[in-house]
């Protein structure tokens, strides 16, 4: 049975639940998701709280070029092997947080994408078990400045350009018990929809990247794996909001503002 769990905090104090009531309520839980949830009995209400990133400062993996049409849209090659990054978890904002757009930003772009939540520690895992490792699943916005980007990525390195401070939206929830292989995305710059794809597009599904990461890495509990995003990137602005929308999860949605001199 598929369950939405949410982060949250009431009164300054930080709770896991599960969404209930069409999304209205939570059901408060004691615990974590790693760990176990167990219910307490208390149920409150979406709009009384705040909804917070999924995840408290996780590891964040990012693939790229793994669709197919963005590989076109950038005028490059299908890589050889897998192109993987990591983003800071300094860089994760939550449902309705805003993206700051850097006060030296030139080109900033969005990039809206299924995000892989893992459950337990995994190792030399195989992709027809990758299933077993996994918690659920959420979305996410691998928000980028190409120029810093471009500039890191022609000597070989991508850090500045992926991972500045709210250039990781995730949320709302993450979903349990999902099947991640045929999901529609999409994501829409001021109701504008700029990106329309399916994860059955991903040239590198699910199991693959939780195959080929434990291959040489151990996952843990909360690291979050982006897999990835679909033609349409393109630029953001201060005023903007943006919104990914995944089939199953829901919307995520950030505003942009400029960042304070």
């Amino acid at each position: 049975m598929s369950v939405r769990i949410v982060r949250y905090s009431r009164g300054g104090v930080c709770h896991y639940g599960e969404l209930v009531d069409d999304g209205a309520g939570i059901a408060r839980c004691e615990g974590d998701p790693f760990t176990g949830l167990f219910p307490t009995g208390h149920l409150d209400g979406v709009a009384e709280v705040a909804i917070l990133p999924p995840l408290e400062r996780p590891r964040i993996f990012g693939f790229a070029y793994n669709y197919a049409s963005h590989v076109d849209e950038t005028d490059r090659e299908v890589p050889e092997v897998p192109v993987v990054f990591m983003k800071p978890s300094t860089a994760v904002i939550g449902p309705d947080d805003a993206i700051v757009y850097p006060a030296d930003g030139e080109l900033i772009h969005f990039e809206g994408e299924l995000v892989v939540v893992i459950g337990k520690e995994a190792r030399h895992v195989k992709a027809a078990d990758a299933h077993e490792y996994i918690l659920g699943y959420t979305c996410g916005n691998d928000v980028s400045d190409r120029v810093i980007q471009r500039r890191e990525s022609a000597f070989g390195a991508l850090l500045i350009g992926k991972g500045q401070d709210t250039f990781a939206p995730l949320g709302p929830a993450i979903v349990t018990e999902l099947d991640p292989s045929r999901l529609s995305l999409t994501t829409r710059v001021n109701g504008t929809v700029m990106q329309s794809a399916s994860t059955a597009d991903l040239l590198l599904t699910v199991p693959d990247l939780v195959s080929y990461l434990s291959r040489y890495l151990t996952l843990l509990p909360g690291d979050a794996i982006m897999t990835g995003t679909p033609s349409g990137v393109g630029p953001i602005r201060p005023g903007d909001e943006v919104e990914v929308e995944i089939e199953g999860i829901g919307v995520l949605r950030n505003t942009v503002v400029a960042e304070r001199g």
